[in-house]
């Protein structure tokens, strides 16, 4: 665990050195970088993997930054950690930010994974109700909405300590944070962005996903040159939570198609 500034945002960060081509993880609204933990156990011990809170989540902080920022402060870690044709790999708003990290930087970014995300999500007004209801309310009054879309209702019932737990992580976002990381994905538009991607590309689909059907994930793979396309049954917006082990094998899959 480390602590690096790019800018005036602080970063919190986890980076596991190894030998390869390694993997940077990008987090969704609401959680930290123990989304993957799961996913990173799943992996070859000796695979070097970056992972950080984004600003306003976990430990990290800073101003308020568009997609392109977060996708900027990603690449100044792997900068720093000579982390090059690396997978880079995104849920919901972090496959945002990985679209926007390898359309600006595609020396770092060698493949990409995009789980249950697309060249935009939701609609501006949307956005806003949520952002205004944060701000008034706070996180606790949105919480049960937000995990019905994440999680499956199987995986809910299930698992009622796991998702309990999640819900924490939610609740005890900075509301501001939160807030802030609304507006970015409110107003980002990648659609020129994902058509101008040439790499190895896989779109990961919750079946169950209420934030990002698959439709939303099929436009975004079939923006994508040569994208292959893959819809996980019974899984909601959190595969790294919910199918674990489906991330690490389109992880290693990307990985593999490195040239």
């Amino acid at each position: 665990m480390s602590f690096q500034r790019n800018g005036d945002a602080l970063l919190h960060v986890h980076w596991r050195p190894g030998a390869g081509p390694g993997v940077a993880f990008a987090n969704s609204l609401g959680t930290d970088l123990r989304l993957w933990d799961a996913t990173c156990a799943a992996l070859p011990p000796d695979m070097p993997l970056l992972r950080c809170d984004i600003r306003g989540h976990g430990l990290s902080d800073g101003p308020p930054a568009t997609i392109e920022d977060h996708a900027a402060d990603l690449a100044a870690l792997m900068d720093r950690a000579g982390l090059a044709r690396a997978v880079v790999c995104g849920v919901s708003m972090g496959g945002m930010v990985a679209q926007a990290l390898a359309a600006a930087r595609p020396d770092l970014a060698g493949a990409v994974v995009l789980a249950c995300t697309g060249t935009r999500i939701g609609t501006p007004e949307a956005w806003q109700a949520r952002i205004d209801a944060v701000r008034r309310d706070g996180l606790p009054a949105i919480a049960e909405a937000v995990l019905g879309r994440w999680f499956a209702p199987a995986w809910r019932a299930a698992n009622p300590e796991a998702d309990r737990g999640w819900r924490l992580m939610l609740e005890r976002t900075p509301p501001e944070g939160y807030a802030r990381a609304c507006a970015a994905i409110a107003a980002a538009d990648l659609g020129a962005a994902a058509g101008g991607l040439d790499l190895p590309a896989i779109c990961l689909a919750g079946s169950r996903d209420g934030a990002t059907p698959p439709s939303v994930v099929e436009a975004l793979a079939a923006a994508i040159p040569g994208a292959v396309l893959e819809v996980l049954d019974d899984v909601g917006h959190l595969p790294p939570i919910e199918a674990p082990a489906a991330m690490a094998r389109a992880v290693l899959a990307a990985r593999d198609r490195i040239g």
